[in-house]
């Protein structure tokens, strides 16, 4: 990476770590931050991913465990909530990058794509639909809620994705440095007992 983009990378990574800024929005603001056009190339995510970890070692290695900790617990019960659909975590929760700033994205594979909405409002829970880019790029319905945390004491906000079932065939396929983009119920399960051996 040349020494512009890792630049971009290393201030959008305080972005994303400080604020709870997105990797676009973050990557956007660092390119305004720094004075820079708006045509200079970005980063690519993973190499923010690695600048953010390089941040979150450097200054946040004594509360940021726990905090992930806190947001896998929470996001752990809103999968169990809405098992029936078929939940998997992905984003800095399922990768290991979030903090307590960071929101929870949950996708949810349903037979019909309003019975996760149905499921909400049967349960009489608050929620705001709107539309988010899906893990192909395409604009998906996300449910979003205010999730309270008892780890952390505060509000969180967790995005219910919603996609047809057909799309679970793809959405497991490795990414670009060989990982699994997110993982099921049993998955979360496994990290969360992993991270309190």
């Amino acid at each position: 990476m040349d020494t512009p983009k890792r630049e971009i990378a290393a201030v959008a990574a305080r972005l994303v770590v400080e604020e709870g800024l997105e990797y676009g929005p973050a990557k956007r603001r660092a390119l305004r931050e720094m004075g820079l056009s708006t045509r200079t190339a970005l980063p690519h995510n993973d190499d923010v991913e690695a600048e953010v970890r390089d941040y979150i070692a450097l200054f946040c290695a004594d509360t940021q465990p726990a905090e992930l900790r806190a947001l896998r617990q929470l996001a752990l019960e809103w999968m169990t909530r809405m098992e029936v659909f078929r939940p998997h975590i992905g984003g800095a929760v399922w990768h290991g990058t979030a903090t307590r700033l960071s929101d929870i994205y949950i996708q949810l594979f349903c037979d019909d794509s309003k019975s996760a909405e149905i499921a909400l409002i049967d349960h009489h829970v608050d929620y705001e639909p709107r539309m988010v880019t899906g893990f192909h790029g395409e604009q998906v319905e996300a449910l979003s809620v205010h999730a309270m945390s008892r780890l952390l004491n505060e509000e969180i906000g967790v995005h219910l994705l919603v996609y047809d079932l057909d799309d679970l065939r793809g959405a497991l396929k490795p990414d670009g440095q060989g990982r699994v983009p997110r993982g099921n119920l049993a998955a979360l399960r496994r990290l969360i007992e992993k991270d309190t051996v």
